[in-house]
């Protein structure tokens, strides 16, 4: 009977060696998922900001050659060249407040976050806890 226990044992030992060494895969994989998609999340966000950056010294240079136009065209039709340069100032303000607010909006960290590989996690360790409690295992730990 001893032999028999001994054998039980060592069966349950080597099974719980066996499923240490899965989750230890498992989680491993897990984290590695987790960094590739926060990577791929930074990567983006990068690109966007460099694009955004682009577009925004072009925008100045563009704003300026036609600011400098609307105060001429404002100044012909009889408007002083001071009354001119204040309405078109003010207009062009309005306008880069409205894009930064739609700007700060569109760079939210919603896309950063690696959502499903945490996730994915979390419905490992509740597999693994569900399948130790069930087979009983726990109570030889």
């Amino acid at each position: 009977m001893s032999a028999q226990r001994q054998d039980g044992e060592a069966g349950v030992a080597s099974l719980l060696a066996d499923v240490a060494a899965g989750l230890g895969r498992l989680v491993k994989g897990e984290l590695l998922l987790a960094r590739t998609e926060a990577t791929e999340g930074l990567k983006a966000a990068g690109s966007g900001l460099v694009k955004i950056g682009v577009a925004a010294i072009l925008g100045l240079v563009g704003l300026n050659v036609l600011a400098g136009a609307a105060v001429a065209a404002l100044a012909v039709t009889g408007l002083g060249p001071a009354w001119a340069s204040l309405v078109v100032g003010l207009a062009l303000s309005l306008v880069a407040l409205g894009l930064a607010m739609a700007g700060r909006a569109a760079l939210r960290l919603r896309g950063i976050w690696p959502d499903s590989a945490l996730r994915g996690l979390r419905r490992d360790a509740e597999a693994v806890e569900r399948g130790l409690n069930e087979t009983g295992a726990r109570q030889h730990v």
